[in-house]
């Protein structure tokens, strides 16, 4: 079988890189195109998944002319491949549409229900759109769900070992925290703003050391606080005595890591809802009561319990990967 993966966004790296290496190892051929965001070109090669590079395009004019552009490129790269089968993440309309142009079913694995002009350009074009079951809408019969979350594919204890020793390069010695800040560059993001980073900052440095992990270049004064390589994030996440963020997907990782998690944004998704229900994340879209949230829970030393929660949710999802394979091979 011969299976094309897009790459758009470094998440869906983690997501599919043990599903790519699985089929690979029973002599499935892949193709892997990757655009050119934030750290995916070096996360694959930290994976050595081999991969073709393609542009991507931002801004809304941007991603008006980028959607025909980059639909050509991946166009020709199926024509050359002969793919029996096309798979993308949330909003990967590029990957649908060849799909629909070349005649071969498209798998799109979605989880972001909010991303409206994204997903109006995809869910029109793919075959079937594969979602957990959390998942806030009803998509009809293209919709295959599953009881799961995607990062589950790459965090569970089966396929995510913790280093260690990442805490040894970050010279961490007590309590520390992780803030995530995105762009709000994304389609879905327009008309939304970022939090205060001074005054997260500000607030927690006197409980302990924080680590940053950002979309945005961040002033100077923020610099010593950066995350060196995004391959440590996970283990960072592990490790922590909470997070706090804009990111719901880096949200989500800590919370399945088992650390105290605080979702700040005021972007509703069913994965959040989900992990709400096991009472692994806080979801905020005041930033004080966020803080007032934070401080609380490092007072309190959740981390333990936490884990705790961790281990039921655990106990009650699928191996997500199996779960995709069995699916791909057997369409």
């Amino acid at each position: 079988m011969k299976i094309f993966f897009d790459i758009n966004h470094p998440a869906d790296v983690h997501q599919f890189k043990h599903l790519i290496k699985e089929l690979k190892s029973n002599k499935h051929k892949v193709l892997v195109t990757a655009r050119d965001k934030e750290c995916t070109h070096d996360l694959l090669r930290a994976e050595k998944i081999s991969f073709v590079p393609r542009k991507g395009y931002y801004g809304i004019v941007g991603k008006i002319f980028g959607m025909f552009l980059i639909d050509l490129f991946l166009l020709k790269q199926a024509k050359k491949f002969q793919p029996n089968l096309l798979i993308g993440s949330s909003g990967n309309c590029y990957i649908a549409q060849v799909s629909k142009l070349i005649g071969k079913p498209s798998f799109i694995f979605d989880d972001t229900e909010h991303s409206k002009l994204q997903n109006s350009l995809t869910f029109p074009f793919a075959t079937k759109i594969i979602t957990p079951n959390c998942y806030l809408l009803d998509l009809g019969k293209k919709q295959i769900k599953y009881n799961g979350l995607k990062e589950l594919a790459y965090l569970s204890p089966k396929y995510f070992k913790p280093n260690k020793n990442v805490l040894k390069k970050y010279k961490i010695q007590g309590k520390f925290f992780v803030l995530r800040i995105v762009s709000w560059s994304a389609s879905h993001d327009i008309g939304f703003k970022g939090i205060n980073v001074a005054k997260l900052v500000e607030e927690l440095e006197s409980k302990g050391q924080i680590l940053i992990s950002s979309e945005l270049k961040l002033p100077k004064r923020f610099h010593k606080y950066l995350i060196k390589s995004p391959n440590d994030l996970h283990h960072l996440l592990y490790f922590a005595d909470l997070f706090i963020g804009e990111g719901a997907s880096t949200a989500a990782e800590a919370a399945l890591l088992g650390t105290p998690s605080i979702y700040l944004n005021p972007l509703k998704l069913g994965y959040i809802d989900e992990l709400k229900g096991y009472k692994l994340i806080f979801h905020f879209t005041d930033e004080s009561k966020a803080l007032k949230k934070a401080i609380e829970l490092i007072d309190k030393n959740a981390k333990v319990q936490w884990q705790n929660k961790k281990e039921k949710l655990l106990k009650e999802k699928i191996d997500v990967n199996e779960w995709m394979y069995n699916l791909i091979v057997n369409q």
